[in-house]
């Protein structure tokens, strides 16, 4: 083997464990990170003193591992160790279970609201001289979209001598609200955008 070819090899051998080394550090800091949010509670504490909260929130000072696992058990609930990264840890004495209830609860209502935000919005294009067969269609299309959760946003985009009868094509998004008054309300009223009209329409609560 030359000397060139043996650089080569080395160099790669060292890659590799460097790379091997850094998916371990990764890992364990995931790990880490991960199994972080599960708060530690009674028996599971380990450290000797902390900064104690009450049950109402008020400051019971500085206590030592044993006296806080005692007030909470006369309490009849739980210790728990809300922080341990600073100079003092914090514990609080709490109904732990309910606390972990409460929390799950507020983040499903925190999703729900998301999704609400993530719903789509459908436009549907009107025009003034619309006929009767396209306009039903929209319309039946629309209430599918209304029943599902999604806003629509309906609009008419005036052109050439259309501009001088604005009226005209409110009066089609009128009729447009109007036939889905069933399944949804107005979030906002017809108003002119340069050459275009709009309205949005939600579902109806």
């Amino acid at each position: 083997m030359n000397i060139s070819s043996w650089v080569k090899s080395q160099t790669n051998r060292f890659l590799r464990w460097n790379i091997i080394i850094l998916s371990f550090l990764v890992l364990g800091g995931a790990f880490q990170i991960a199994n972080s949010k599960e708060l530690l509670i009674n028996e599971q504490i380990k450290v000797a003193s902390m900064m104690v909260i009450g049950p109402n929130g008020e400051q019971m000072g500085q206590k030592g591992l044993q006296d806080a696992l005692t007030m909470a058990r006369y309490a009849g609930l739980d210790l728990v160790l809300m922080n341990d990264n600073g100079s003092m840890a914090v514990a609080k004495i709490m109904d732990y279970n309910k606390y972990r209830y409460e929390k799950q609860k507020k983040l499903k209502e925190a999703q729900k609201k998301q999704r609400e935000t993530n719903k789509d919005l459908k436009e549907y294009r009107l025009s003034p001289t619309i006929d009767v067969h396209d306009f039903e269609t929209r319309v039946r299309n629309a209430k599918d979209y209304l029943i599902k959760g999604h806003k629509i946003k309906a609009f008419i985009r005036f052109k050439g001598r259309q501009m001088a009868r604005p009226e005209l094509g409110k009066d089609v998004l009128i009729r447009f609200k109007d036939a889905l008054s069933e399944v949804s309300e107005m979030e906002s009223a017809p108003k002119m955008e340069g050459r275009q009209m709009f309205m949005l329409l939600a579902p109806k609560k």
